[in-house]
């Protein structure tokens, strides 16, 4: 789904022209990141097609990152990180990623991301706290380790998407491409307990929250000491019993 019309065995044409059309309008940026799509019996409307399909093709572009929803308000576009990856791979970030060791990038996202709350709390939609708190339910619900990592990168970057400022998109998705190599994931699994999880969770949710009420103080304060606790945590595994 990331790079052609996504693989779900329409059975239709109409879904099949939905899931290709959203998905060419919001990757080519026509429909912009937060923009409210139409609703389902639209959607049936316009591309001939049962409501059934129509939810069958949300729901995949919604799995995929494409889009969130919201019960009662609506669906959104969106963006998913690895787009952002992309672009910056084209640009030599792929290299510069490679070169970036794991204390460096702490030290970088120390500096860098308790700047993006000013930002979010300035240009922040409702979508981009749906995908936020989508982020946090994956990640709570992640039965791995990689699944939990995966899912923590996704909300640093929805984060990032929040702040509708392009030179954090980029950051971020270098900052996940530095994340992918294999230091990295040594020293997660080493560091990454029980209870650090559950204090990075409840982290997340107070960020969110102090974002949610327009709160740029408090939720710079959360993403520091968050950001400070998982520095601390890789360098310092847990004693073993």
């Amino acid at each position: 789904m990331t790079s052609e019309v996504p693989a779900l065995r329409l059975r239709s044409a109409g879904a099949q022209a939905l899931a290709a059309y959203l998905l060419a309008e919001i990757r080519s940026g026509r429909i912009s990141t937060g923009v409210k799509l139409p609703g389902e019996r639209e959607l049936c409307r316009r591309f001939n097609t049962s409501r059934g399909s129509v939810r069958r093709v949300l729901a995949a572009m919604r799995d995929e990152g494409w889009i969130t929803q919201a019960v009662g308000s609506g669906t959104f576009a969106a963006r998913p990180a690895h787009v952002y990856q992309t672009s910056t791979d084209c640009d030599g970030g792929g290299q510069l990623s490679d070169q970036v060791s794991p204390a460096e990038l702490m030290e970088a996202r120390l500096l860098i991301e308790p700047l993006m709350p000013t930002l979010i709390v300035r240009h922040a939609t409702h979508a981009d706290f749906v995908r936020m708190h989508a982020c946090l339910t994956k990640g709570g619900q992640a039965q791995t380790i990689e699944d939990f990592e995966r899912w923590d990168g996704e909300f640093h970057q929805a984060l990032a998407q929040a702040t509708h400022n392009h030179f954090f998109l980029q950051v971020l998705a270098l900052t996940n491409r530095a994340r992918q190599q294999g230091d990295w994931g040594r020293l997660k699994r080493n560091s990454l307990t029980a209870q650090r999880r559950a204090e990075y969770e409840h982290q997340h949710h107070a960020i969110v929250a102090a974002l949610e009420d327009r709160d740029a103080e408090s939720a710079r304060e959360a993403l520091t000491a968050h950001l400070a606790q998982i520095q601390r945590n890789l360098f310092d595994p847990p004693a073993t019993p």
